[in-house]
C-alpha cells in the first residue's frame, strides 16, 4: 500500500450534499413549495376567556389527530364560531376559515366553514365546504343545505338531483324536515306549487307530534297552501306553526346576560410607522425605569454589605461577622479557617447550628462549612 493517502472521490457526483449550496433546496421541495403570500390575511384575535374547553367534548375528540398546541387553537377558533354565528357572522367566518387553515384534513372543521359561509351568503363557498365534509366524513347531515346552496347559486334542477341522491331513512327526522322544506323551495323556483305541496307531505308533517323542527315544517305547508289559494286550510297549518313555535321557545323574558367578552381587534400598522412609536403600557414604563438605574449584572445591595474598593480581596470565612456562641480564635487556629468543632465534654460552648444555616442561606458571598478544611 502506497504511502500517500488516496483521493476521496464519491461514486455519484450527482448524490453529494456537499458540492449542494447550504441555502439551495433540492428540486422536488422546489416544485411542491407553495410560495408565502404576504397579502395572506391573519387569523383573528381570540380572547383569553375564551378555551378549548368551550367545545363540547365529542367535538374536541375529533381534533385529536393534530398536536396539541395547534388542536387547542383549532378549538378555541371552533368555539368562537359558536359565540359569533347568531351576533357578527362576518367574524365568525373569520374564525372558521382560520381553523381550516390549521385542521383541513377533519371534516368538522369544514363544517363549520359551511354553515359561517351559508349564513353570510357565500353559497359557492358553502357548497365547497360542505361537499368536502361530506366526502370526509361520509355524513349527509347538511343536504338541505347543500340543496339551498344550489338554490341560492340558481340551480333548482341541480338542487333537486342532489336531495334525490340522499337516503331519507339513514339521516334524522329534522335533517328529513329541512331537505323537505328545500326541496319543496326548489319546486317553487322552478314554478311548481303543487309539487312544491307535495314535497312537504312527509311523516313528519302530523300536528298531534310537535317536535322542535315541527314549527318551520307547518309554516312552509301554510304559505304552499296559501299560494294555491287555500286561505282556510293556510290559516289552520299558520296557528298550528304558532302553537309549536310558542311550546318550545326556550328564550322568552329569562334571557340573562352572563358575562361580557370583549373581542380583541387587530391594529392595521400604518405605512412608515415603526414599532416604538406606540405608547408604552405602565409596567414596561416602570420596567424601563428600573433598567437605567441599575446596570446590567448588578444586584441589588442588601443591609450587610459594605463598600468596596478596587483593592478589596474577596471576603475570606474568617472575614465572616461574629455570632452568638462563637468562641475566642486561639492564636494557632488556621486563619481564613472555620471554628473547631469541641470535643464531647468540652468546656468551649457549642455553635447555634440554626442561625449558620440562616446565615448561609442569605449571605451568597459566604462559603458553605462543607468546604472548610477538617470537616467530616
Amino acid at each position: 500500500m502506497s504511502e500517500e493517502k488516496k483521493r476521496f472521490t464519491p461514486k455519484r457526483e450527482a448524490g453529494n450534499r456537499s458540492t449542494r449550496d447550504e441555502g439551495e433546496r433540492p428540486a422536488w421541495q422546489q416544485r411542491v413549495a407553495v410560495p408565502k403570500d404576504p397579502e395572506r390575511a391573519k387569523s383573528p384575535l381570540i380572547p383569553d376567556e375564551i378555551t378549548a374547553e368551550e367545545l363540547p367534548l365529542p367535538v374536541r375528540v375529533q381534533l385529536k389527530t393534530l398536536t396539541e398546541e395547534n388542536a387547542e387553537r383549532v378549538a378555541r377558533h371552533l368555539a368562537m364560531v359558536g359565540l359569533l354565528i347568531d351576533q357578527d357572522p362576518e367574524l365568525a367566518h373569520l374564525h372558521a376559515m382560520a381553523a381550516v387553515a390549521r385542521a383541513s384534513r377533519i371534516g368538522m372543521v369544514h363544517e363549520f366553514a359551511g354553515a359561517t359561509a351559508y349564513a353570510i351568503g357565500d353559497f359557492a363557498l358553502s357548497l365547497r365546504e360542505l361537499l368536502t365534509h361530506r366526502r370526509i366524513s361520509g355524513s349527509n347531515e347538511n343536504i338541505a343545505v347543500i340543496v339551498d346552496c344550489e338554490r341560492g347559486l340558481g340551480r333548482p334542477d341541480k338542487a333537486l338531483a342532489e336531495g334525490r341522491k340522499v337516503d331519507r331513512n339513514k339521516v334524522s327526522a329534522e335533517a328529513r324536515v329541512n331537505l323537505a322544506i328545500a326541496l319543496s323551495g326548489a319546486r317553487l323556483d322552478l314554478n311548481e306549487p303543487e309539487l312544491a305541496l307535495v314535497e312537504l307531505e312527509i311523516p313528519e308533517l302530523n300536528p298531534a307530534k310537535v317536535f322542535e323542527y315541527s314549527a318551520p315544517l307547518f309554516s312552509a305547508y301554510s304559505e304552499c297552501l296559501a299560494g294555491l289559494g287555500r286561505a282556510k286550510d293556510s290559516e289552520k297549518w299558520a296557528e298550528l306553526a304558532a302553537r309549536a313555535e310558542k311550546a318550545f321557545d326556550k328564550v322568552g323574558d329569562s334571557l340573562e346576560v352572563l358575562e361580557e367578552i370583549e373581542i380583541p381587534v387587530r391594529r392595521e400598522r400604518v405605512e412608515g410607522e415603526e414599532f416604538g412609536d406606540r405608547p408604552r403600557r405602565s409596567f414596561e414604563r416602570t420596567a424601563g425605569a428600573t433598567d437605567r438605574t441599575r446596570r446590567d449584572g448588578d444586584r441589588p445591595r442588601r443591609d450587610s454589605d459594605r463598600p468596596r474598593s478596587d483593592g478589596d480581596r474577596p471576603r475570606s470565612d474568617g472575614d465572616r461577622p461574629r455570632r452568638d456562641g462563637d468562641r475566642p480564635r486561639n492564636d494557632g487556629d488556621r486563619t481564613g479557617g472555620a471554628q473547631a468543632r469541641p470535643r464531647p465534654g468540652g468546656d468551649g460552648p457549642r455553635p447555634d447550628r440554626g442561625a449558620a444555616r440562616t446565615f448561609r442561606k442569605n449571605d451568597g458571598n459566604q462559603r458553605r462549612n462543607d468546604d472548610r478544611p477538617g470537616k467530616r
